[in-house]
């Protein structure tokens, strides 16, 4: 029995009540427990030694730190009223301040900048690890906004009325202790809340089951409750809309991930609205906006999954379906959101992952749809309102894999003006950026974006990136931290872009779900083995990463095709799929994974859980492996248990858990930067090893 082995024996010794003869690491599911963080301190300890002891770490280190830090980097704003706010974090700021200016400072060089709130001295006078969570802002007077604060980056966060005039926190406002919870502004003095109210009031993923009206004279206890769900829903929401004319209010009952009823707060009754659950609706001044996820046929018309569809709100709620179609998708041709001004909707339409702005409106009972901006290249272009109550002016984004971000301002049917541009971060001297496809196992083409030297002579260390999941698409966008750990010392650089993500609408996202999951994991293997097949890199040049669900398809991956990758580094993942729903927000996901309380769904949810396929007899690449304890949307118990796993069968894993951060890894930029670098240097390590590539080359 090796050293670590024992050690870890004699931690199994002292928490005896929760291990069980199916699964001996239960016990590393207990975040707190003493006996479970020793043992994340242990693993720390080896990651720190193994990774993070050198001079190359620490150059690297600091590198990312000053590019996260960086004082030219694009400050992007919000109108709220008169004034432009943005939250800022760097190397004086570590948790950040909320800060404001106006439009015609922010064209300035050195904009002059009024704080609102400092949330590191905030957090010092309280005593608190405050991370600043965003703010829902009272319109139109814009005097009062809710702020949340949470202990290290969770997703549970207190909420504070905020005086935005005074710059104070309001005494005796509106105030909610520490849950998931949801808010939104009536009126001055009447707010929407779904929270934490006691026993019974969570769903099963732990998301709020209530809505209460709240008014400001009375307790929390005394508030209206307007609406219970089930306790197997996602959770239940209210919304407001605040616009001039047009205000509104509801609640969402998230049915699942990809269901949802909603009801219109009208005269004091909730109203449903009819539609089926797979369709989502919103509200645009006097329209009524439908997005089917499937197809949906209505009185003889079938509008297709993945379209855009408007009707006269109070036409619809009388009884009348005249639809008018905004958005139709085709093959290669999706909508990837979009937003509104005053009298338009900007779409965000996307065409072989390529994306271009269009422009929606009504002229002479007509639907016209005019184009607005064409990306150029590679480029990724993202547009939103700047005051959609007010004008039809938007905020404008532009970038792509080796060109720094533009944020510029314009007006529809008017010119565009750049606000900011962020300096090139890293040398792209040598580097382009192509579009190739993969074909998966039933005959798919999968795209996939590559950055690398223009001309490939031989085999090079090649990073791929995947998610495939929740209809999430991976879009091409500046990557100063890659670039700089990676590209700059000749890496190549891929994303892939696998069924169960947006890339081609809901169709290519419900292609890899539950059932089909399997399809998200024959997507990726077929790219990486293009990439040997271009002789871009070969199978020990090539690391593969991902985050989340992509911590999913990285263990996968592990236990798939170990053959196939040098190095692989799952962040925040799910690898234990037998109890994922029984594990915080895990249950909200079982629309997308399946259940595996039913027998047959865990026949099929077992084949990609890699918790339960790894073997004492496989060969497996370095898996480097990072969590947060305060992780409260994934449990750290699925990074944990594999990796104690792999220790108990004696193969290569590191592991480092960051105390803070929540789901997104870290609480600011110096947990950010070590642990990117911890990343990185796990990946050069490996790969350069095994190429002896020197240093700096």
């Amino acid at each position: 029995m090796s050293k670590r082995t024992l050690s870890y024996f004699f931690l199994l010794m002292t928490v005896p009540t929760l291990i069980n003869a199916n699964d001996p690491y239960l016990w590393l599911e207990d975040i707190q427990s003493e006996a479970s963080l020793e043992w994340v301190k242990e693993m720390n300890a080896n990651a720190h030694k193994q990774l993070a002891s050198t001079p190359e770490f620490k150059a690297l280190r600091d590198r990312i730190k000053t590019i996260l830090d960086a004082r030219d980097r694009i400050p992007y704003i919000t109108k709220l009223g008169d004034f432009y706010y943005n939250f800022w974090q760097d190397d004086e700021h570590e948790r950040g301040i909320l800060r404001r200016t106006t439009l015609a400072e922010f064209r300035t060089a050195t904009p002059r900048w009024e704080v609102v709130i400092d949330v590191d001295a905030l957090g010092e006078s309280e005593g608190e690890s405050w991370v600043y969570g965003g703010s829902n802002t009272l319109r139109p007077t814009y005097e009062r906004t809710l702020i949340n604060l949470s202990r290290g980056g969770s997703d549970a966060a207190v909420i504070r009325e905020f005086d935005l005039k005074t710059r104070s926190f309001v005494k005796n406002g509106f105030n909610l202790t520490e849950a998931k919870s949801d808010v939104a502004w009536l009126n001055r003095n009447e707010i929407l809340v779904a929270s934490d109210f006691g026993e019974g009031s969570l769903t099963e993923s732990g998301y709020p089951r209530t809505v209460k009206r709240w008014s400001r004279d009375e307790s929390l206890e005394e508030a209206e409750l307007l609406f219970e769900g089930e306790s197997t829903d996602v959770g239940i929401f209210g919304f407001s809309d605040q616009t001039k004319d047009f205000e509104r209010a509801g609640i969402i009952r998230s049915i699942d991930f990809f269901n949802s009823n909603t009801h219109l707060l009208i005269d004091g009754e909730l109203i449903l609205i009819d539609k089926p659950t797979h369709v989502d609706a919103s509200f645009f001044r006097d329209w009524i906006l439908l997005a089917p996820k499937k197809d949906w046929i209505l009185e003889g018309t079938t509008y297709p999954s993945g379209s855009l569809l408007a009707a006269h709100l109070d036409h619809y709620l009388e009884g009348s379906r005249e639809l008018h179609v905004l958005f139709a998708p085709t093959k290669g041709r999706s909508l990837a959101g979009f937003s509104a001004t005053r009298n338009f909707l900007l779409l965000n339409v996307m065409e072989n992952v390529r994306n271009q702005i269009e422009v929606a409106s009504y002229r002479d009972e007509e639907r016209h749809t005019d184009p607005l901006h064409s990306s150029r290249g590679f480029q990724t272009v993202s547009v939103r309102a700047v005051d959609e109550s007010d004008n039809d002016s938007y905020f404008i984004t532009k970038s792509d894999f080796l060109t720094p971000p533009t944020f510029g301002i314009g007006e529809i049917g008017g010119p565009e003006e750049a606000l900011k541009q962020e300096p090139h971060i890293f040398d792209t001297e040598g580097l382009t950026i192509s579009q190739h496809w993969a074909t998966s196992k039933d005959g798919t083409q999968i795209p996939y974006f590559q950055v690398s030297p223009e001309q490939i002579s031989k085999p090079l260390p090649t990073l791929l990136y995947g998610y495939g999941g929740f209809e999430i698409p991976m879009l091409p966008g500046y990557q100063k931290l890659t670039g700089a750990a990676w590209l700059e010392n000749g890496g190549v650089y891929v994303v892939a872009n696998i069924r169960g993500g947006g890339e081609f609408g809901p169709q290519w996202h419900r292609a890899a779900r539950k059932e089909k999951r399997h399809k998200a994991f024959e997507d990726f293997i077929p790219v990486a083995e293009d990439l040997v097949t271009r002789e871009v890199t070969n199978s020990q040049s090539l690391g593969s990463m991902g985050g989340s669900n992509g911590g999913l398809l990285m263990g996968n991956m592990l236990t798939r095709r170990p053959d196939l990758f040098g190095a692989i580094v799952a962040a925040v993942p799910l690898f234990d799929m037998k109890r994922y729903h029984l594990l915080l927000a895990g249950a909200s996901w079982v629309a997308e994974y399946g259940d595996p309380d039913i027998p047959e769904e865990w026949g099929f949810i077992r084949d990609f859980s890699p918790y339960h396929n790894l073997s004492k007899d496989e060969t497996y690449p370095p898996l480097f492996v990072t969590t947060s304890t305060a992780d409260d949307r994934v449990h750290p118990g699925h990074a944990r248990k594999l990796v104690a796993r792999m220790h108990e069968f004696e193969k290569d894993v590191t592991y480092y858990e960051n105390l803070e951060g929540g789901h997104a890894g870290a609480a600011d930029n110096t947990q950010r930067a070590f642990i990117s670098a911890l990343e990185y240097q796990f990946l050069w390590q490996q790969l350069r090893e095994i190429n002896e590539i020197p240093d700096g080359e």
